[in-house]
Formats: C-alpha cells, sequence, structure tokens
C-alpha cells in the first residue's frame, strides 16, 4: 500500500509538471512602439532631411551645367547636415529598425564620398548616378520613419 501511494505521488508529480510547463504566460507582450519623445526627436529632425531631399533636382541642375564649386558647397553643406540628421535619428528608431537605419547611413556616406570624388575629378556622369544613389538612400531611411504619430501609438 505504502509502495502504491509513492508511485500514485509520482505520477501526480509529473501530471502537475506537465500540466505548468504547458501553460505559458497568460498576458501577450505587446509589440514595441514609439514614446512620445522618440517621436519629438525624430520629427525635430525630420523637416531638415525632407529639405534636402526636395532639392535633389537643384543638385542635378548643378552637376549638368558643371558648376563644380556649387555642387560641392551642396555636398558639403546641406547634404552632409542630412547625413549627420540621419545618424541623430537612429537611436530613436525601434530597435528592429536601428541596424538597417546604420546600414542605409553607411551606404549614404560612401554614396556622399563618390559623388565628392566625381565632383573633384569634373564628371558629371558619375556624379549624376551617385547623387541619384544618395537620394535613393535618404528615400529608404525615411522609409523606417513612423508615419504620424497617432499611427505609431495604434501599433
Amino acid at each position: 500500500m505504502v509502495r502504491q501511494r509513492s508511485i500514485f505521488s509520482f505520477f501526480l508529480v509529473l501530471l502537475a509538471t506537465f500540466l505548468i510547463s504547458c501553460g505559458g504566460p497568460g498576458v501577450a507582450i505587446a509589440p514595441p512602439t514609439y514614446t512620445a519623445v522618440q517621436l519629438e526627436k525624430i520629427q525635430a529632425y525630420l523637416p531638415e532631411i525632407q529639405a534636402v531631399r526636395d532639392r535633389s533636382e537643384e543638385l542635378t541642375t548643378l552637376i549638368k551645367k558643371g558648376d563644380w564649386i556649387n555642387v560641392r558647397n551642396f555636398i558639403h553643406g546641406p547634404i552632409t547636415e542630412a547625413k549627420l540628421n540621419l545618424t541623430y535619428i537612429t537611436p530613436n528608431l525601434l530597435p528592429k529598425d536601428q541596424p538597417t537605419a546604420r546600414q542605409i547611413t553607411r551606404d549614404f556616406f560612401k554614396d556622399l564620398v563618390k559623388l565628392d570624388k566625381a565632383t573633384s575629378a569634373s564628371n558629371p556622369l558619375v556624379a549624376l548616378n551617385q547623387s541619384q544613389a544618395a537620394f535613393a538612400e535618404i528615400d529608404k531611411f525615411l522609409q523606417l520613419l513612423p508615419k504620424t504619430s497617432s499611427e505609431a501609438e495604434a501599433s
């Protein structure tokens, strides 16, 4: 009889352990969202990036004219500031988007270096290709950003 109780107790312990292990947390974990502070920081830098993006045709015109001094001024002025703003925004993105944002920023910088070299060599074909590549990187980065504050809060 003692032996039957110990076997019965053993099976009850196994059953309880199995049932407890099968039951997971009852609360679903919400996906990460943007905080108000993060959205505020992103919105502070976004207009300057968008302004540079909107001036892409201006750079194309300068390259086609061969106005290399103003092209270099544009590269080392507004476009470089946009690169800094991309860098400032990256830590405020969701953790899953940060590696992508860092890679886009690196690619953008590489495009700027190639654009600057093409400008120094007065090579309009390479300069046009690199400026298009640089603005394509800006577009990729802008796609990572939250669309609106209400959309980010709803997520």
